[in-house]
């Protein structure tokens, strides 16, 4: 018998044979990639597992770490780091089969779920329960709530509502030998030694299986106010910015800039009409959420008039429907388009500095690509509000090195002590320039950290640390 067909057997044994697969070329096809990161399909996968409950979870897990044999964990596989990518002998351990709707509370505003549920189960439970559940990503179809936390996803709202971390209040985890770990509570105020669940958020699976969470929820917009406006330049984006963290307060939810290479890809280069005219200096979409669709749309208005009379806003576009408002998110949300070949293949940038400094920084990756590589064509586009910018650069048409043009543009990031991954994660695309954004001592603890809960490396090796 071969060291593959006993794991499979064993780990069948342990877990029932429906919820073991070998591996076959097909399936290989699925488990080696994610959105951005094609892995090699000769790493030697061993099996994927497909629990159904956390006891299935912990004795796959168990059986492995005795066995000393590599797991790698799967969500949805939407990742952009290459986090739940095998880069080597391992088995996967996919979460897709554990899709329940634990509990909805409304009077405690949680919603607790198991890490396979889709992020848009999410929200439709939510809305159903007249809540509200903030995390929102292009890929909210078919991404899960356990790699969202894992990878300490990001997004569209995280100005209002914050980043994943910020939306949990419970996990229950599995440790690399098996030992489960319920934290799923359902409080907020919870000062009660070490912050267990925060070891699991952000960590891709290296430290233990997120297998349930109890996640914030909040209470339902009744408005939703959405507009592009076009400004001269990046000083006037802060000055917008100032005026609408003023004129929207809390209702402010989303203040997305797109450069103007961006927004002539994700309008004309798409073949879709520009909301407003090219030639601006940048574009900012806006959005805020409120209680009254009457009054909050009246002062969208007011806020953006003033703007423009006071000459920061050149030309504004608002919506006056959801029809109208998904037209202009689609611009902001074009990069999911790219891949039909207008922009494609590209090598993304997700860094975050300090807002006032994201123009600067703009500035000086452009000034970087340009006077090394001037053939090479980038986008810039970010949530900006957050401290986030995107930087998109075409990977066709050219030979530079990949290597070599991360290292420029992480080099450029570090000297702003920035961060080489805003919202993306590390994964394995991102591990060996972790160090632009960790110290030796940063890098150390986490590294005792991970030999502390994960003594025998077993748990998604060659990701992050």
């Amino acid at each position: 018998m071969t060291t593959d067909s006993k794991i499979v057997a064993d780990l069948s044994a342990l877990l029932g044979a429906d919820n073991v697969q070998a591996i076959d070329a097909a399936l290989l096809d699925t488990i080696t990639h994610d959105w951005c990161v094609h892995g090699r399909k000769d790493v030697g996968v061993y099996a994927l597992v497909l629990p159904r409950t956390t006891e299935h979870v912990s004795k796959a897990l168990g059986y492995c770490n005795e066995h000393s044999i590599a797991v790698v964990p799967q969500g949805g596989r939407t990742g952009l780091a290459g986090g739940s990518v095998p880069i080597g002998p391992s088995v996967c351990i996919s979460m897709e089969r554990m899709r329940q709707i634990v509990e909805l509370d409304v009077a405690a505003a949680t919603i607790t779920v198991e890490a396979g549920v889709a992020m848009e189960t999410v929200q439709k439970a939510a809305d159903a329960a007249d809540l509200f559940f903030p995390l929102d990503l292009g890929g909210r179809g078919s991404c899960q709530i356990g790699g969202n936390l894992s990878t300490n996803a990001g997004g569209n709202r995280v100005l209002r509502f914050g980043m994943a971390r910020d939306l949990v209040l419970g996990v229950e985890a599995v440790l690399a030998d098996g030992t489960v770990i319920d934290s799923l509570r359902k409080v907020i105020k919870n000062n009660t030694g070490y912050d267990l669940r925060q070891l699991f958020i952000g960590a891709e699976g290296t430290l233990g299986i997120i297998t349930k969470v109890v996640l914030k929820l909040y209470p339902k917009a009744k408005s939703v106010c959405t507009g592009i406006m076009a400004v001269d330049d990046y000083e006037a984006v802060l000055q917008l910015l100032k005026r609408a963290r003023t004129g929207f307060a809390s209702q402010l939810t989303a203040f997305e800039v797109m450069w103007p290479d961006f927004y002539e890809l994700g309008t004309v280069g798409l073949g879709r009409k520009p909301p407003l005219d090219l030639g601006a200096g940048a574009y900012v979409l806006i959005e805020t959420m409120g209680t009254d669709p009457v009054i909050d749309q009246e002062r969208y208005e007011s806020v953006i008039a003033e703007a423009m009379e006071a000459g920061i806003v050149k030309d504004a576009i608002v919506a006056q429907s959801q029809r109208e408002a998904t037209a202009l998110w689609d611009v902001r949300d074009s990069p999911g388009e790219w891949s039909s070949g207008v922009h494609w293949p590209q090598l993304g940038f997700d860094v975050s500095v300090p807002t006032g400094e994201i123009g600067p920084l703009a500035g000086e990756i452009r000034h970087v690509l340009a006077t090394n590589w001037p053939h090479v064509t980038a986008v810039f586009f970010g949530h900006v509000a957050d401290g986030n910018l995107h930087v998109s650069v075409r990977m066709s048409d050219h030979d530079v090195p990949e290597l070599d043009l991360e290292r420029a543009v992480y080099e450029v990031v570090a000297l702003r002590r920035g961060s080489v991954s805003a919202e993306h994660g590390i994964g394995s695309l991102k591990r060996e320039f972790l160090h632009y954004s960790r110290s030796p001592a940063e890098l150390a603890l986490m590294r005792a950290i991970k030999n502390a809960m994960d003594p025998k490396g077993i748990m998604n090796p060659g990701k992050v640390i």
